[in-house]
């Protein structure tokens, strides 16, 4: 008798809706964010003092992450996930509401935009591990692999089609993508209600709470399969991520404006979502390991292609390369966008499902904590890094630059992890144990 699908099943049914539409009004709201940050700062400064502003945006959300992950880790791995994934939803949606409002009131600042960008971070700090670890408790083990395959499709769809959504909707109305995010933060929390109890294996032994903390640490360090695929997407994506850059490209290299910025976001967002749709009907089953060093390249590669979209055509066409939707230069942006999209998919498919079926349930919490940290290390630190770049040498050479870093770094973690290259399927160890260590370094 074949195993039922993950969509059969009440809780985990409830659980992708709300990781789905959670997601999508997360990164709406963080596209609208830093495109208001570089609006209202552009009004008194210059292109590089205002990408200034976008790096430190990033560090306003990665901070609280950085402080509370191993805290979120060990919460995740002791008290009902349930609960803490709500708490935290529930945050989230109180930020998008004081942020509809203030933007409609036009009282919006630059201080209050770093000061939910913070909150923010408080929020995904204790969601991102509570989610990840929830997801398999939610299914028999049986449907445990294709579960993982559909959570991390919700999660890259919504990482994709939210900014995409977020764009669209400032550019007809600018207090709107709060709105509507706060009715998704809303629609999340009602189906995390719906998930009924669930059966988990329970954290043992009498350790302090910081020694269970860096157990989470020890964990990922000691299983260099983990630790590789991990590690390879925190530094791919710090060096090769262009999401902070596409404010600028927008409304002053492409000269697009906001809705054109909502063209940018919506390119990454077809390829992404045209691979989650073949993964859900042909899951990746062989070679999974080679596939996923390759599309971090191809993501590095289409990355640097973004970069040059512009300076590449300008010299021959003037002018006449950007400014409209249909223009060479934008369309060249869009095309490398698209395959930007589509290769991040593949890496998040692969890198998660090898995460989760390799790391035992009661450590979950802690592992999905650092994997929070890496992820959003990659994510807002990379943020910072183009800013901070860009404000130094501009913004093409930081993003050109970062997609050559990333092909780069790919090459090295291939020697670095071999075990990434050696690993075939997604099969798991058949037993997977942590055995606590009364000291550790790390």
């Amino acid at each position: 008798m074949s195993a039922p699908h993950p969509f059969t099943i009440h809780n985990f049914r409830a659980y992708w809706l709300a990781r789905l539409s959670n997601t999508l009004a997360q990164m709406a709201m963080v596209i609208v964010i830093g495109w208001q940050v570089y609006d209202i700062a552009r009004q008194t400064m210059s292109i590089r003092d205002a990408a200034f502003q976008l790096g430190w945006i990033g560090v306003a959300q990665f901070v609280p992450l950085l402080l509370l992950s191993l805290v979120a880790g060990l919460v995740a791995d002791r008290v009902d996930r349930r609960w803490i994934a709500r708490g935290a939803v529930a945050l989230e949606a109180a930020c998008a509401l004081l942020l509809a409002w203030l933007t409609y009131h036009g009282a919006i600042t630059l201080p209050w935009l770093f000061f939910v960008a913070a909150l923010l971070g408080v929020a995904r700090a204790f969601a991102g591990p509570a989610l990840q670890a929830l997801a398999p408790n939610l299914v028999p083990i049986a449907v445990l692999p294709a579960a993982i395959a559909m959570s991390s499709i919700a999660w890259q769809a919504g990482s994709v089609l939210g900014p995409a959504m977020g764009g669209y909707l400032y550019a007809a109305n600018q207090w709107l993508p709060y709105a509507v995010s706060a009715g998704l933060f809303g629609l999340g929390f009602v189906m995390l209600t719906l998930i009924k109890p669930v059966e988990r294996k329970q954290m043992t032994g009498t350790r302090n709470p910081w020694a269970q903390m860096v157990d989470g640490l020890a964990y990922v360090r000691r299983n260099r399969l983990v630790l590789g695929a991990i590690s390879l997407d925190l530094f791919a994506v710090l060096l090769g991520g262009a999401t902070a850059m596409l404010p600028i490209y927008a409304r002053d290299i492409l000269q697009i404006g906001a809705d054109g910025l909502g063209h940018l976001r919506a390119a990454p967002a077809a390829g992404a979502v045209l691979v989650a749709i073949w993964f859900a009907w042909k899951p990746l089953t062989n070679d999974v390991g080679v596939k996923m060093l390759w599309s971090v390249a191809a993501f590095g590669a289409a990355t640097a292609m973004f970069g040059l979209s512009a300076p590449l055509l300008l010299p021959y066409l003037g002018t006449a390369a950007i400014g409209s939707d249909f223009a060479p230069a934008v369309l060249v942006a869009l095309v490398s966008l698209f395959v930007v999209g589509a290769t991040d998919m593949v890496s998040v498919y692969v890198r998660q499902s090898l995460i989760q079926l390799h790391t035992p349930d009661d450590m979950r919490g802690r592992v999905g904590a650092v994997s929070t940290l890496f992820v959003s290390g990659s994510n807002e630190l990379g943020e910072a890094r183009s800013g901070f770049l860009a404000a130094a040498v501009g913004p093409v050479v930081a993003v050109v630059g970062g997609g050559i870093a990333a092909i780069l770094v790919t090459a090295w973690w291939a020697r670095l992890f071999p075990e990434l290259g050696r690993a075939r399927t997604f099969a798991p160890p058949e037993t997977l144990e942590f055995t606590s260590i009364k000291e550790t370094t790390i």
